[in-house]
């Protein structure tokens, strides 16, 4: 595998807003090797039967993924709609964030 893309794994952290209120905010960009994929046709069909639109795939090791809800690719945030773990890797099946950088 070629490793050649560079992902940011962006977790969630307890905080604070304004008011002193406890909020779920983004925790520190974490980078990671990938291979960025397409969405497979099937992947994409059956996602739109649900209301989600997969825009891109990555491939990282599995070791790296800690269950993070977003990434950050080439300056554009994605939110994880779905996940599959073959033991060694973890395809991590991505849409876009509307508002994200």
């Amino acid at each position: 595998m070629r490793w050649s893309d560079v992902i940011y794994l962006i977790g969630e952290v307890q905080g604070e807003n304004e008011y002193g209120d406890p909020v779920v905010v983004d925790g520190p960009p974490r980078e990671v090797y990938a291979n960025r994929k397409s969405v497979r046709q099937s992947e994409f069909y059956q996602a739109a039967m649900t209301d989600l639109r997969p825009e891109i795939m990555f491939e990282i090791r599995s070791a790296e993924y800690e269950g993070e809800p977003k990434v950050r690719f080439e300056g554009r945030d994605y939110s994880i709609i779905r996940t599959y773990d073959n033991g060694e890797i973890t395809e991590l099946i991505c849409s876009g964030l509307v508002g994200a950088i």
